[in-house]
């Protein structure tokens, strides 16, 4: 009784929690909305009267103009009546020379040329034009923007841990949903900041880079076909690796690592020979990756694969105690090139090995060693199945890698 009480407690909590949430995001979005609906609306109308101001000034400017002209012509005429007006009442003498200079400046003058005025109705009359029917066609989007779930159509349905990964899977909740993409978001939980971890149409993927005994917090949203805007995000839910993840080991001279040792890169060296892990990590059981992110030129000792113990001397895992792929997709077992081949391995290929014990302790057979695994070979959606025969039993197994020639890059996880 006390335990269903509490959990009712719990699910009462999580709703006013979600509720509040919701609130909060819903005010500081429309805050924000209305903030920057302001402001498109100043920069339009600063717009719009820089364009009255401009037009103003260029239409007065020509009837100023013409004013001008119009003053300066009567004020001319003025000073010439004037200038005439003293010559008549001067003497004789003077005033001949008077007359003289007076007929010769109004010969000049053309006082009855005017310039033209403008028609009345060619004069512009600036006016705003203004669409009203903006307001009801930005009112019937706000009137549709945002909606509130009352649970988000999309769940996390799995975390499975990986050395050095957790393979998210989800699941959609909601039939009626149709789900163009997804959003996988994840963080420790000691961190108050979500990042993404993939953007795609994919249900499932593997979030590299996981810190061992970490624990992490994942949530996934999806988007709507045709849509532009995400759903809500799912519940999150927290999950962490106890596997260390998968190491190259470093200062092999053929090979360049990346920082976290787990991308090989096969560089120009002349040197050759297999690069091992850096320890047995990879345990029966398990699912060992290898992405292929670059490729070079093929050759057929190349290898990938994975072997009982590391041995120094062969320039490939294509040996004894060790199972491999070449990069033309032939698959050897303990030297042996098997009749049952893969695809050729290409970029953005990905390689993956399963490896089950079958038998423990002593086998009664011609072929050979006392310890039988069963190994499960896919690459390009094509696999293969066989057994494998071990000398002696192993706990662990190392994985390697062999490349002639430069230009490889193969991720394991």
């Amino acid at each position: 009784m006390s335990e269903n009480s509490e959990g009712r407690r719990e699910e009462a909590q999580k709703i006013k929690e979600s509720a509040s949430q919701t609130r909060d995001v819903l005010k500081q979005h429309f805050n924000d909305l209305k903030g920057t609906l302001g402001k498109l609306l100043d920069e339009r109308l600063v717009t719009l009267l820089q364009e009255v101001d401009t037009i103003e000034q260029e239409t007065i400017k020509p009837l100023d103009d013409c004013q001008k002209l119009i003053e300066h012509g009567v004020n001319t005429a003025e000073d010439l009546v004037q200038e005439g007006e003293i010559a008549i009442l001067g003497g004789v003498g003077e005033q001949n020379e008077k007359l003289w200079s007076f007929t010769k400046k109004a010969s000049h003058i053309q006082l009855d040329s005017l310039p033209e005025v403008p028609l009345l109705v060619d004069v512009p009359c600036l006016s705003a034009q203004l669409d009203d029917s903006v307001l009801n066609i930005v009112k019937d989007h706000i009137f549709k923007h945002g909606t509130v779930a009352s649970r988000p159509p999309v769940q996390i349905e799995e975390l499975i841990e990986k050395p050095g990964g957790i393979i998210v899977r989800w699941c959609k909740v909601d039939d009626d949903f149709i789900a163009q993409d997804y959003r996988l978001q994840f963080r420790k939980c000691t961190s108050n900041h979500f990042e993404d971890a993939y953007v795609g149409s994919e249900t499932e993927f593997i979030v590299l880079h996981i810190d061992p005994n970490v624990d992490y917090q994942f949530r996934v949203c999806a988007r709507g076909d045709g849509r532009q805007e995400w759903s809500p995000w799912s519940v999150p839910q927290i999950g962490h690796t106890t596997l260390v993840p998968h190491e190259w080991t470093a200062g092999f001279e053929g090979y360049s690592l990346s920082s976290r040792r787990n991308i090989a890169l096969r560089n120009d060296s002349g040197s050759s020979g297999v690069l091992y892990s850096s320890a047995p990590t990879y345990f029966c059981g398990q699912t060992l990756t290898f992405r292929v992110e670059t490729v070079g030129q093929p050759d057929r000792r190349d290898s990938i694969g994975v072997c009982a113990e590391k041995q120094n001397g062969y320039d490939s895992l294509q040996r004894d105690q060790a199972v491999c792929i070449s990069t033309n997709g032939a698959v050897f077992v303990n030297g042996k090139e098997m009749t049952n081949q893969l695809p050729a391995v290409t970029s953005g290929s990905t390689v993956t090995f399963d490896i089950e014990a079958v038998t423990l302790g002593s086998t009664n057979n011609n072929e050979g060693g006392n310890f039988k695994l069963r190994v499960t070979i896919s690459s390009n959606n094509r696999e293969v199945v066989f057994d494998w025969l071990l000398d002696q039993s192993c706990g662990s197994l190392y994985f390697g890698c062999s490349f002639f020639h430069p230009g490889w890059k193969v991720l394991v996880f």
